[in-house]
C-alpha cells in the first residue's frame, strides 16, 4: 500500500476511534458515519477502492461498523458546495475529500466536522492549513506536492549533483487536464511558486503536464529533444 493511503487510513482510524468515546456509557453505540467528497465521478468498477480496502484492513466493514456516504461532482465543480453542505446536514462524523476542490468546499461546509483531503497540493498556498506542521483548524491529509519550500530542496539535490545545471524539465503527471478557472489558477500557483524557488538557485523551469502516459514517450521526450536550450535534468512528479 502506498504511504500516502497508509497516512490517511491511520488519520481517518484515529478519528473514528474518537467518536464513540464520546457518547455516554449508556448510549447505544453509534457507528460512524463517513462522508466521502470526490470531484471526481464514481469508480467504473465494483473492486474495492484503496480506500475502502484500506479500511477493511482496519477493521472497518462497511455497513457494519461505519457507513459511507459518497457523494460524486462527476467533473462539475460548481455542484461541490452543495453537495458538501448536504453531507453536512446529514450529519456525518468526518469528511474524506478527494481533490483540492472538495476540499475548498468542505472548508467553507464546516468548521466542526473533521476533514481530510487526497490528492490535494499545496494545501498551504490553497488557504486549506496554517501550516504543514500545524495545520491548526479541523484539516488535516496527505499531499504530494507540499509547496516550494520541498520544491526548492530537491533542486537543492540537482545543483548538488550536477553544479553545472541551469535548465530543469518539470514532468507533472496529472489525473486530467484543468476543466476551470479555479484549476487553473491553481496550476498557475503551482507554476509561480516553483520558478520562485528555481530563481533561488539560478535555474530555469520548462514544464510539461502530461493526462496519459502516452504522451510521455509521444510528446514530452521528443519536446525535449528539439529545445534549442539544452535541458540539464528532468524532475518528475504527480499521480502519473
Amino acid at each position: 500500500m502506498r504511504r500516502s493511503t497508509i497516512g490517511l487510513m491511520l488519520t481517518l482510524a484515529l478519528v473514528i476511534f474518537m467518536v464513540p468515546l464520546a457518547t455516554t456509557a449508556s448510549a447505544p453505540a453509534k457507528v460512524p458515519r463517513i462522508g466521502v467528497l470526490s470531484s471526481f465521478s464514481p469508480p467504473a468498477t465494483s473492486v474495492p477502492s484503496p480506500f475502502v480496502q484500506g479500511l477493511r484492513d482496519l477493521g472497518y466493514v462497511e455497513g457494519q461498523h461505519i457507513v459511507l456516504e459518497y457523494r460524486y461532482a462527476e467533473g462539475n465543480l460548481d455542484r461541490l458546495p452543495d453537495l458538501a453542505a448536504e453531507l453536512v446536514r446529514l450529519p456525518v462524523d468526518i469528511l474524506h475529500v478527494i481533490g483540492f476542490a472538495s476540499a475548498l468546499a468542505a472548508k467553507q461546509a464546516t468548521t466542526t466536522i473533521p476533514i481530510v483531503f487526497v490528492g490535494t497540493p499545496n494545501p498551504v498556498a490553497l488557504g486549506l492549513v496554517a501550516s504543514l506542521a500545524r495545520p491548526g483548524g479541523n484539516i488535516t491529509g496527505v499531499t504530494n506536492d507540499a509547496g516550494p519550500g520541498i520544491f526548492g530542496k530537491y533542486l537543492e539535490l540537482f545543483k548538488e549533483a550536477v553544479p553545472t545545471i541551469s535548465r530543469v524539465a518539470i514532468l507533472d503527471g496529472t489525473t486530467r487536464a484543468p476543466t476551470n478557472d479555479v484549476e487553473v489558477q491553481a496550476r498557475e500557483r503551482g507554476m509561480q511558486g516553483r520558478e520562485s524557488a528555481a530563481r533561488v538557485l539560478g535555474l530555469t523551469l520548462r514544464f510539461f503536464y502530461v493526462v496519459r502516459f502516452e504522451e510521455i514517450t509521444e510528446g514530452v521526450f521528443p519536446a525535449i529533444k528539439a529545445d534549442t536550450h539544452a535541458i540539464d535534468a528532468l524532475y518528475a512528479g504527480g499521480p502519473l
